[in-house]
């Protein structure tokens, strides 16, 4: 008897196609897994069961955070400054590298799950044209936004556009152009499809399409099969977001967790308190944070909670200016005991650790019960962590129960996918490529006015760098850092710059533009599918 669960992923990943739920507010578990195709074909429920499963996989890949923040200017590794890391170093990163792997994966397995909903969506009787059209604009969209992370991380990639119903190895790469123009080509069609404001939060909105597509054009611009047309489309479309997405008054409320589905957010992927749709939940609120628990008057916190290895770096911490709010409201200058400790005499609710934004002299530490970490000691050992720095705020998930790395996270708030913070940066750029550094400012003031900080930018002072710097204040630990730097042909230069770890090893190449494709991957399909150079 055939069972739906046979359905084989691309190039080697040859996982069972799970057909579970996403945790959005739109649907319901039952459970699938054991019907037919015969008998599944006969329910209309079973699509949505399928376009389901592709949410679901979303978690994964907006959730494997390593080739996104690791070795950029703005993110490193929570080591002291010594040593060699293959992905934030670039020191020989290998095709083995099981980051790299995961990411490929993650991605795959998402286009898998789309292509499914896409190909049977045809099969299944009784769906109505409505539903079965925005079904398959919502895979869309997920096919495109797995192929735009694979394609920048690893350049041209295997188009596989159907349901793989048995094992095959057969795969050699696209081009670069080709890809994009499927991901182009999808993006168009989801545009089509999914509704301007969806029934049930969390689903896709056209508004959600048009500005993964902006950032999409954008980054196409600046390639060489790209054109000057890309970039005045991309501002164009997100215009149309901005307009539809006001930003929140301030940024603090932005981010509070009480105020998670607010005016400016575009797409976001749902988690929530139930245990069962939730999944392993969301782990966000462990980004950038150390090993805090050591310290006098500290313990595994449900507030706190301790970090997944990356950190801020130095550079980070010295871009806010004096009165930019969203400083505050990103990270944690003072941590507060949370049980009394005798020996250091602290008390519950006593400062524990602070961090100074600009150096106390020691004569100022002398003395003080709490532990005091000047700027210039964030990756030195001082008797207690190897590492220590204010640790991120801005995910807080507080009363989510601590856990080490490797546990569930079993994080309840939205993972915030897209915001028209983002999109006012993506216009900026596109403005500063069309050679409007008018436009492009009033956007990046409108950011920065909502952070406080009231001396405008002038269209003459409008630089890649400037967006840059103020993408890094506006959205880290939110976006790709590493497909910006990127994109705008700064990676190179800026993680040598700002980076510690990545600048003492001074090992990164313009190959490290492009990721190994996994080894794996190379094998499995005996060979056809080619590695990016440098990395045989």
């Amino acid at each position: 008897m055939k069972n739906i669960n046979k359905n084989l992923s691309i190039l080697g990943l040859i996982v069972m196609l799970l057909v579970t739920f996403s945790c959005s507010d739109f649907l319901e578990e039952e459970n699938k897994s054991r019907e037919t195709d015969a008998v599944a074909n006969l329910n209309p429920e079973f699509f949505h069961q399928l376009v389901a499963e592709v949410y679901n996989r979303m978690r994964a890949v907006t959730s494997a955070y390593d080739l996104d923040f690791n070795g950029t200017d703005i993110f490193t590794r929570g080591d002291i400054i010594a040593g060699i890391n293959e992905l934030n170093d670039y020191v020989n990163l290998r095709p083995v590298n099981g980051s790299v792997s995961n990411h490929w994966f993650v991605n795959y397995r998402m286009i898998s799950a789309a292509n499914t909903a896409i190909d049977r969506s045809s099969e299944i009787v009784g769906l109505t044209d409505q539903i079965r059209t925005v079904g398959i604009a919502e895979a869309k969209f997920f096919r495109a936004y797995g192929y735009f992370s694979l394609v920048e991380n690893f350049g041209g990639v295997p188009l596989v556009l159907n349901e793989l119903r048995s094992a095959s190895v057969d795969f050699s790469r696209n081009t670069e152009e080709e890809v994009y123009t499927q991901i182009i080509a999808d993006l168009n069609d989801a545009l089509q499809g999914v509704p301007d404001a969806p029934s049930q939060y969390g689903r896709v909105s056209k508004n959600a399409v048009r500005h993964l597509l902006s950032k999409v054009l954008l980054t196409r611009g600046y390639k060489n099969f790209g054109t000057s047309q890309d970039f005045t489309q991309a501002a164009a479309l997100a215009e149309t977001v901005i307009g539809a997405h006001p930003l929140v008054g301030d940024f603090a409320s932005l981010v509070s967790r009480s105020n998670q589905r607010n005016s400016e957010v575009i797409f976001a992927v749902l988690y929530g308190s139930d245990p069962v749709s939730r999944g392993v939940g969301n782990s966000r609120h462990l980004l950038f944070k150390f090993v805090y628990d050591v310290y006098p008057g500290q313990t595994r916190s449900t507030l706190y909670h301790r970090g997944l290895g990356q950190a801020p770096t130095p550079y980070f911490f010295s871009l806010y200016q004096d009165g930019d709010q969203r400083e505050a409201a990103t990270i944690r200058r003072l941590m507060l005991a949370e049980v009394n400790d005798a020996t250091a005499n602290i008390s519950v609710g006593d400062t524990s650790i602070y961090f100074p934004k600009t150096p106390w002299a020691q004569s100022q530490i002398q003395g003080k019960r709490y532990v005091v970490v000047n700027p210039a000691n964030y990756f030195i050992p001082n008797g207690f962590t190897q590492v220590h720095y204010p640790m991120f705020r801005k995910f807080d998930d507080p009363g989510v129960p601590y856990t080490n790395p490797g546990i569930n996270p079993d994080g309840e708030r939205d993972a915030i996918i897209m915001r028209a913070g983002e999109t006012r940066l993506i216009a900026a750029e596109a403005y500063l490529n069309s050679n409007n550094t008018s436009k492009a400012a009033e956007h990046i003031n409108a950011i920065r006015s909502r952070a406080g900080l009231n001396t405008p930018i002038t269209a003459n002072q409008i630089t890649i760098d400037l967006i840059l710097d103020e993408s890094a204040r506006e959205l880290a630990g939110e976006v790709s850092r590493w497909m910006d730097l990127k994109r705008t042909g700064k990676l190179i230069e800026r993680v040598l710059a700002h980076n510690p770890h990545a600048a003492l090893n001074n090992a990164i190449r313009p190959f490290h533009l492009l990721r190994p494709i996994p080894q794996a991957e190379i094998d499995v399909t005996g060979g056809a599918l080619s590695q990016n150079p440098d990395y045989n």
